[in-house]
């Protein structure tokens, strides 16, 4: 486990201490298995982006606070320069980069993603969170998989779904994938 995670999974144990909310209580809360939660609060398996913005909302701090322990300042806009957002260390197959990381009570949560060519060849790792999400392909093609359902999404396409419903997604053809991740 990498520091940064560690003082992630430190920030959301404060936030629940502070509202004296058991463990069990919180995931349920939030309708997350509690057997899942306790694994991403122990450090036995990463949180999921989705779930950490549902934290966040929960206790009414933005993300980037939750994740990075600053608080965004700037209310009326921001600026994302290609290539300067910040990348949020989450999952070992995508990178992710935070498009509005200082911009104080956001109600979407805008990434860039990339899936490296290797996704294709291994099987696909599917997650959930609460809320909805949309995904608008950039380059490359990207299979998708939602509630059991597989599409391909090329350059200009894009989906849009209950993000409670398993979800995943890969590069193919042998090439990365490139997306924007809109998590709501």
């Amino acid at each position: 486990m990498t520091e940064k995670v560690k003082e992630i999974i430190a920030r959301v144990k404060v936030l629940r201490e502070i509202e004296e909310i058991p463990a069990e209580t919180l995931a349920r809360e939030l309708g997350f298995d509690p057997a899942e939660y306790r694994r991403w609060e122990s450090g036995e398996k990463d949180f999921p982006i989705g779930a950490l913005v549902e934290i966040a909302a929960r206790f009414r701090v933005d993300l980037s606070e939750l994740m990075e322990g600053e608080t965004p300042k700037l209310k009326t806009f921001c600026v994302s320069r290609s290539g300067k957002a910040p990348e949020v260390d989450r999952r070992p197959m995508y990178a992710y980069w935070n498009l509005a990381y200082n911009f104080h009570r956001k109600k979407a949560e805008p990434f860039l993603v990339e899936a490296d060519a290797d996704t294709e060849n291994k099987p696909l790792s599917l997650n959930t969170h609460p809320g909805q999400e949309f995904d608008y392909v950039l380059e490359g093609r990207l299979l998708i998989s939602v509630g059991g359902h597989e599409t391909e999404l090329g350059p200009g396409d894009s989906i849009y779904y209950d993000s409670g419903e398993p979800h995943g997604m890969k590069a193919l053809g042998g090439g990365k994938a490139r997306f924007i991740a809109m998590i709501m």
